[in-house]
């Protein structure tokens, strides 16, 4: 590196594939906290659903979420924030990498860093959220910014989205995090955590929780072997994922 210049970033797509092959060979990750059902019966039943193919597609990374639906007084969804936990064993992987100066901890340059490869890297999958309105995709912007931390040795990432157009809460809205390519388990540990701010009258939510064994029998015919050798070209990672539905009565 010549005088002046700035170390390179690390490439996060390229970190992570790295990730997974070490963890293929050794012990499966254990979150620090204790995840859904779901999540849990979900990442056994796809991975024994894929002993029988090439590769096996179930989650590696762990994160516990919170989505907090903002609305404002007339009815509009104004913004969704998100906010990701993820598990020790993965965020110890990420200080390993972004750790430039080898301090064992992640300072404010750093943690940009972290924001900027983490911001590119899951931007062509729509930051793992999906929103639909009857049915409908709803397109969201990108986010202003993200911003991560490393708290308790855990890597933390924080962001708030807009919808592109005007999205009045009317019919059924459902709200989803999740990633597409199923390597990552965004979980949702308590109903709780799925909030929306100031719900309008005659509107009602609810944590929508698939079962693992009746959504792999649903969708069994689908989970080729295409998938499993290449997940990220599917959207499998929504067949598992718990959404957020608010249903409004005598709209829509």
């Amino acid at each position: 590196m010549t005088a002046g210049e700035q170390p390179r970033s690390p490439n996060f797509a390229g970190f992570v594939v790295n990730y997974l092959r070490e963890i293929n060979q050794s012990s499966p990750v254990e979150p620090m906290r204790p995840f859904s059902r779901t999540t849990v019966l979900a990442a056994t039943t796809l991975a024994g659903a894929a002993l029988t193919s090439p590769a096996i597609a179930h989650p590696h990374i762990f994160a516990e979420a919170r989505l907090d639906v903002m609305v404002s007084p007339q009815g509009d969804v104004s913004s969704l924030r998100h906010l990701w936990r993820f598990d020790d064993l993965f965020s110890s992987t990420v200080l390993l990498e972004f750790d430039a100066n080898g301090d064992l901890k992640l300072d404010d340059a750093e943690l940009a860093e972290v924001s900027k490869t983490v911001f590119d890297s899951i931007g062509e999958y729509d930051y793992f959220q999906v929103v639909r309105a009857n049915d409908k995709p709803v397109t969201m912007k990108p986010p202003a910014n993200l911003m991560a931390n490393y708290d308790d040795g855990q890597l933390v990432i924080l962001f708030e989205s807009e919808p592109a157009d005007p999205l009045k809460l009317a019919g059924k809205v459902d709200f989803g995090v999740y990633d597409p390519t199923f390597y990552t388990a965004i979980d949702f540990v308590e109903d709780a955590n799925m909030s929306i701010d100031n719900l309008p009258d005659g509107c009602d939510r609810a944590v929508i929780r698939p079962d693992p064994d009746e959504a792999l029998a649903q969708n069994q015919s689908t989970l080729t072997e295409a998938f499993f050798n290449d997940p990220a070209g599917t959207d499998y990672g929504n067949i598992f994922a718990t959404k957020l539905e608010i249903t409004c009565s005598g709209q829509g």
